[in-house]
């Protein structure tokens, strides 16, 4: 998909929801829960990939500041009987 594609795709979903938004006051009841409960989903998802993108940079990509630590491997030995 070309860029240009993908803002026309992108302006055309905003006008839509431009649109329904218009709407929402006249709508009944259960369009209006409906369309919270979808709203509220969309909202979740992206911030769970935002907390998770953030988590993932910090502990990759040591964006705390400090030099990343090396954890030692420990060896494992069996018990002697």
């Amino acid at each position: 998909m070309s860029s240009e594609g993908f803002l026309k795709e992108m302006q055309t979903i905003g006008e839509k929801f431009l649109l329904k938004l218009q709407k929402l006051p006249k709508a009944d009841p259960v369009e209006i829960v409906s369309f919270c409960v979808v709203l509220l989903f969309i909202v979740t998802v992206l911030l769970l990939m935002i907390i998770a993108c953030s988590c993932c940079c910090y502990s990759c990509c040591s964006c705390d500041g400090r030099p990343e630590h090396r954890r030692r491997k420990i060896q494992v030995r069996p018990i002697a009987h």
